[in-house]
């Protein structure tokens, strides 16, 4: 979390202690996601876990396996009113109203664990879009796929005018895997039971379509160019791309450099292309907050207050959106002044931000989350390295038994380190 999300969460934690100043919040940012899962691992394996923290579904999950998060059901359907101390009240649990200015994709990600409790709130989300470079669309009359077929003709035309691009950079192979399930209505994993659903005829079949695509020069990710593919994308020298899919939260990584004070080319951000217009899709990302069991219920209230303030606040929402790049997870933030003069603002060069937000809130209803369970995220792991694998397999001919070997030695996998 860089120094101007602390300074806005800071702010935050003021305001909420001047409401509640009985209750005291000490924030710690000790790395990486990564970080704060492991040392939480180490924590409540000791028993000395903090109180709440961000998490991604599968840190949950792992946690869970101790039994160390709260489920946060009780709090949201509390009707019990706490008096604050500028004398307003609040009902400790969520109203109807504030369950209902969520963003459906969003909140729906902590009950994603097969018991249909929640065990996480959304805070700071993000997604993929499709970035182009829309000056050089517009110059040679192309148009913004919609569908992966007319992705694929766009990426044959973008060959035609530049022998030597590769028209498309996709960073997270595992994403790409996943969306495809999704958009395909195709078995990925399951919390329960079986997990590991996604070797599958339609699974091998869109992996298949992409190696063919691959061979022609379409495609790239972030394995195979051994870097982001916005380096690809933003290029001005040497092999360039003209699209791009990314997170929706790294919109500023995908603008070029100016060159003499300006921009050489506009970007221009879309949905990412999908497979059927009544069934889009597209991964919700970013982490949320869980609290963590206490032996004194009163700090897993406590806990729920403040969880509660930071993701139905709007002006925070607002205000750390717009200052992180994620996307605020209350559908109101749209209609906040200072939020809606940011969205008013959106174009492809200074304000390449405020249009990925724009296309993000267009896009809401399209999020989804995977289901999370011990071993999820090793899923993911190897569904990315499936995908890269089968794009760049040397198989003398027979493709479609190389496939089907990757899919098997993945699940494989998959179960043997669970």
């Amino acid at each position: 979390m860089g120094a101007n999300l602390r300074e806005e969460l800071e702010d935050a934690i003021l305001a909420f202690n001047e409401l509640y100043p009985n209750i005291t919040v000490n924030h710690e940012q000790p790395g990486s996601y990564d970080d704060v899962r492991d040392q939480i691992k180490t924590e409540v394996s000791n028993g000395i876990h903090p109180n709440l923290a961000y998490c991604y579904p599968d840190h949950v999950a792992l946690y869970n396996e101790a039994g160390a998060v709260a489920t946060l059901d009780d709090f949201i359907a509390s009707t019990e009113v706490v008096t604050r101390a500028d004398g307003t009240t609040e009902t400790i649990g969520l109203t109807a109203e504030q369950k209902a200015d969520f963003i459906q994709g969003y909140y729906n990600e902590g009950k994603q664990f097969g018991d249909d409790m929640m065990y996480s709130m959304p805070f700071s989300k993000s997604t993929e879009v499709l970035y182009y470079n829309k000056t050089f669309f517009d110059a040679n009359g192309l148009t913004v796929p919609t569908t992966w077929n007319e992705l694929a003709d766009v990426c044959a035309k973008i060959k035609a005018i530049d022998p030597e691009s590769i028209p498309l950079g996709y960073d997270s192979e595992a994403n790409w895997f996943i969306n495809m399930c999704e958009q395909y209505k195709s078995p990925y994993t399951s919390a329960k039971g079986d997990h590991y659903l996604f070797d599958n005829d339609v699974n091998r079949g869109f992996i298949k379509q992409f190696r063919e695509w691959y061979e022609k020069g379409y495609l790239t990710t972030q394995t195979l160019y051994g870097a982001y593919t916005s380096g690809l994308f933003t290029s001005q020298t040497g092999t360039k791309s003209y699209m791009s899919i990314g997170s929706s939260a790294g919109a500023t990584y995908q603008r070029p450099a100016k060159v003499d004070g300006a921009y050489p080319f506009e970007v221009g951000i879309a949905p990412i292309p999908q497979v059927d217009a009544n069934n889009k899709k597209v991964i919700s990302q970013g982490p949320s907050v869980c609290i963590f069991q206490k032996s004194n219920p009163q700090e897993v209230v406590a806990s729920w207050l403040f969880v509660k303030y930071l993701t139905t606040t709007v002006e925070f929402q607002a205000e750390f959106s717009m200052a992180s790049g994620y996307v605020p997870v209350l559908k109101s933030v749209a209609t906040h002044p200072v939020y809606a003069d940011f969205i008013a603002s959106a174009d492809g060069g200074d304000s390449v931000a405020a249009l990925s937000a724009k296309v993000c809130l267009e896009q809401e209803s399209y999020y989804y989350t995977s289901p999370a369970f011990n071993g999820s995220s090793t899923a993911r792991d190897q569904v990315g390295t499936l995908l890269t694998g089968c794009l760049t397999a040397d198989v003398g001919g027979d493709v479609d038994k190389m496939i089907k070997n990757a899919f098997e030695d993945a699940v494989e996998e998959c179960e043997y380190s669970n």
